[in-house]
């Protein structure tokens, strides 16, 4: 009786994460709050009055960006996270079609085909990688001091701080569209998703 009453809600929802995936996220996800975090307090002088202990927050920071590639690199033990990874490195003709029609904000579903992930998604998932492996190398040079020239220590910071603002930004905006849209977040959460959305939002994911 009980399975036949279950039956519905297994039809009518697909799985979008598993467990690794959503597990690499949520850590990952920390790791970057805190950076994210600590750089406030180390760069708004409001803050760093009101937190202190500039000394520990610098460690925390150094130890946090380092930690940051560490999900990724586990997760790729999982075999979904390792698909996810190639289906997020790939672009077709549908993700050159859903840019030109963010571009033209043609918010048309038919109008932006998708695969399991959109065009947006994977030029996020490809500049916050690339932002990453940037401030992790900025960062050893500017925690390693005595390893490098002044002119490499001083050029490192500049890209260091700017990028951090910009990672900033992005995030906020990642945040943003992620409240704006319960059924993704339900599917990170809880690594399903109805098919319904799945099938308005991307209308080409063989589930």
């Amino acid at each position: 009786m009980s399975l036949r009453a279950d039956a519905p809600a297994r039809a009518t929802h697909v799985r979008r994460f598993s467990r690794a995936e959503r597990w690499v996220h949520r850590t990952s996800a920390a790791l970057m709050g805190v950076c994210v975090l600590t750089a406030a307090c180390l760069y708004v002088p409001e803050l760093a009055q009101l937190v202190g202990r500039r000394a520990l927050v610098v460690t925390v920071h150094q130890w946090a960006g380092l930690a940051l590639p560490v999900p990724v690199l586990l997760g790729l033990a999982s075999r979904a996270f390792r698909a996810d990874l190639r289906l997020l490195n790939r672009f077709g003709p549908h993700d050159r079609v859903w840019l030109r029609a963010a571009l033209r904000r043609d918010k048309r579903h038919s109008a932006r085909p998708a695969g399991k992930f959109n065009a947006g998604q994977k030029v996020y998932a490809a500049w916050i990688a690339g932002a990453t492996l940037v401030m992790l190398g900025t960062g050893l040079i500017m925690w390693f001091t005595d390893l490098t020239p002044l002119v490499w220590r001083t050029s490192a910071t500049f890209v260091h701080d700017w990028l951090a603002l910009t990672i900033g930004i992005v995030l906020a905006g990642h945040i943003g569209m992620a409240l704006a849209d319960p059924e993704a977040r339900r599917g990170m959460r809880t690594g399903a998703v109805s098919r319904e959305w799945a099938d308005r939002e991307h209308s080409l994911w063989r589930t």
